[in-house]
């Protein structure tokens, strides 16, 4: 599939967009077709589900604008459809204040499910002034940028999550948690 032809972005604008991205299955799926393009058979094999589960997922996908058909052929008389994301990343809209994060939720289960051997987890609290806070942005973003150009469709999936936040401040925390 020509990379040309995909747009760099997809921004989730709708309910039934935000919908279809909210699920861990459906997330999945979309991490397959991340490289390169996959049949329902390819996409059920590699997530682990049966072939009408992944042609149920499959197709609310595409019916969202998220996944297209870049492909077909006839394979004995049936036609093989072959699915790829529609652009390069997807850009959620922001949760707002209290709002569940999608793609935190999505990453922590995925991680959680990563074998505990093959994974590299830290958390660090730091001190840093607006200009440190944002340098580090950038600089974290530059290493993902940098390393996705590196990525390899052969080669096995690995991913990179980072979140550089402010906590939410103590009294409100503990509020929250009431």
């Amino acid at each position: 599939m020509p990379t040309d032809d995909v747009p760099e972005t997809f921004h989730v604008t709708t309910e039934e967009q935000l919908r279809a991205v909210s699920s861990l299955t459906r997330h999945r799926i979309m991490a397959v077709l991340r490289f390169e393009p996959a049949t329902i058979t390819q996409i059920a094999e590699r997530v682990g589900l049966a072939k009408g589960s992944s042609s149920y997922h499959v197709r609310l996908l595409e019916r969202a604008g998220l996944v297209k058909v870049v492909r077909t052929r006839k394979v004995r008389g049936v036609t093989e459809r072959y699915y790829a994301m529609a652009a390069r990343a997807i850009a959620l809209p922001d949760p707002g204040e209290g709002g569940p994060d999608v793609l935190m939720r999505h990453a922590v289960a995925d991680l959680e499910a990563a074998p505990v051997d093959d994974r590299h987890v830290r958390m660090t609290h730091l001190r840093l002034t607006e200009e440190q806070f944002a340098q580090l942005g950038v600089r974290l973003q530059a290493l993902a940028d940098e390393y996705q150009e590196l990525s390899d469709p052969s080669l096995p999936d690995a991913s990179l999550v980072f979140a550089l936040f402010h906590p939410a401040p103590r009294e409100q925390a503990e509020g929250d948690a009431k």
